[in-house]
């Protein structure tokens, strides 16, 4: 099992490392992590839903996803609740309080996917989340120590020397364990390290001397690393494109993976603007998922957003809704059922001609088919869905994409009357190379480039995994 001092520590990466190097030697290896909380998830092959980074470590492992993976997803709608993910399906909305009793029925939940994963792989790659020097939470705790005390499972410490502090974080990571959980770590590893080695021995020596425990690997510092984030926004990365893209960043955006693409095109500069940020002048503005549609509306209005896409479509900007960013543009979002919070009805933008209501059953599934915006119908687009509620547009609208299903081409998304404004549910349409060059290229980018983000993981993960070498033959030595 992998733990981190800190969230962001690099657990994630070195979890898909490890998974890449083991799938490398033949042994058929699987990642998982007990309880993600994360509002960037993944459709499954059981039809499911899990967290993202789970996605990416099957794929470094060479698996297909699968919700065993990643059992208990939490998904947040508000400061102080969530919509709670057992087995890949929509188990409850809960407060903190309320969740907090009952993990100890989510354990059950881990324990079940973690013996199936015994049953079927030679080898399992534990993330933890968050830290296990959480001790307000260590009671009923499935996501770190807990589990790990549960299965009898050997843990390594991972914290990331580039915050600043990491003796410090690893000597009080120890401190607020117990006995049996500070036995259970065989080691340390020191992630996102940069500069001289031998500065920084003196201070492995006293860290094993202290501890009596190995530093397994000091991992370098990997510039321009794009893989799939768990949860957090970097607000401020972005590059200096000629093409200007911005995203609201508004405080229940989901699935804003879907931009790592846009990210990484030479010709983009992506920009997510963060309350009270200034909101400059763009090509392209797109309205991100979001898990609570209308409160993130809400603050939408109240940021100014609503007069400042009016202006950029006045003027011929082009604008792109996803999934909640694609209900917010339309004229009403219905919630009979207090889906998403108090039930009732909030006014859309009303830039697109649809409706919205949301619904109890949320929606997964990947899906394929052809962009319809574009002139000739060609290129091709792989997305998935994930939502709760459905959308109906009235007659003047076209739709985005035909979605191919059974031998039969469903409808999907909607395209304004003059041409300016695009509405989908589909996540990850920027993934696919034809579909990323057909959309920009209908917002006004002439380009040549063609962004194949899978390809650009898969190089990336093999990054990551060749840093992470010293690792394993540190752990296989142990």
């Amino acid at each position: 099992m992998v733990q981190g001092t800190t969230s962001d520590a690099g657990k994630t990466t070195v979890v898909a490392a490890l998974c890449r190097l083991l799938q490398r030697q033949g042994v058929k290896v699987a990642p998982m992590k007990p309880q993600n909380m994360a509002l960037n998830s993944a459709v499954t092959i059981d039809g499911g839903e899990i967290g993202r980074a789970q996605a990416l470590q099957a794929q470094a492992a060479g698996v297909a996803a699968h919700t065993d993976m990643n059992p208990v997803l939490i998904k947040p709608s508000s400061d102080t609740g969530a919509q709670i993910i057992v087995h890949g399906r929509v188990r409850a909305d809960m407060d903190a309080r309320d969740y907090h009793q009952y993990k100890s029925i989510a354990m059950g939940a881990v324990l079940e996917s973690y013996a199936r994963l015994q049953q079927n792989y030679e080898a399992i790659i534990v993330e933890g989340a968050g830290s296990p020097a959480e001790v307000n939470l260590r009671e009923r705790d499935i996501a770190n120590m807990g589990f790990a005390e549960a299965v009898d499972c050997p843990v390594i410490l991972v914290a990331d020397i580039d915050r600043g502090g990491v003796f410090a974080h690893f000597i009080g990571t120890l401190a607020c364990l117990s006995e049996s959980e500070q036995q259970r770590i065989i080691g340390f590893v020191i992630n996102r390290f940069r500069g001289d080695i031998s500065l920084l021995e003196p201070g492995l020596e006293w860290l094993e001397q202290k501890t009596g425990k190995p530093v397994l690997a000091v991992l370098p510092y990997l510039h321009g690393l794009i893989l799939d984030a768990e949860d957090a926004i970097h607000l401020h990365q972005h590059q200096q494109g000629k093409f200007k893209i911005l995203v609201p960043a508004i405080p229940r955006i989901s699935n804003h993976t879907d931009f790592d693409a846009l990210r990484a095109h030479p010709d983009v500069d992506l920009q997510f603007i963060g309350p009270d940020s200034p909101i400059p002048a763009a090509d392209l503005i797109i309205l991100p998922g979001s898990k609570n549609t209308r409160e993130d509306l809400q603050f939408l209005k109240a940021g100014g957003w609503e007069q400042v896409l009016e202006r950029h479509v006045r003027y011929g900007g082009k604008l792109i809704g996803i999934c909640g960013g694609y209900q917010m543009l339309g004229q009403l979002i219905s919630d009979p059922h207090g889906v998403e919070g108090h039930p009732g009805d909030s006014e859309g933008l009303g830039f697109l001609d649809i409706t919205t209501e949301l619904s109890r059953e949320k929606r997964l599934q990947e899906v394929h088919g052809i962009c319809a915006f574009h002139a000739h119908g060609t290129a091709r687009v792989r997305g998935y869905e994930i939502h709760m509620g459905l959308s109906y547009a009235s007659s003047n609208t076209r739709p985005a994409f035909l979605l191919e299903q059974d031998s039969t081409k469903n409808e999907e998304g909607c395209v304004s009357p003059d041409n300016l404004i695009m509405g989908s549910y589909l996540h990850g349409l920027f993934d696919h190379p034809e579909a990323c060059q057909a959309i920009l290229q209908w917002a006004g980018l002439q380009s040549d480039q063609q962004i194949d983000l899978n390809a650009m993981r898969e190089k990336n993960i093999d990054r990551i995994a060749d840093a992470c070498i010293p690792l394993l033959d540190s752990l296989q030595k142990l």
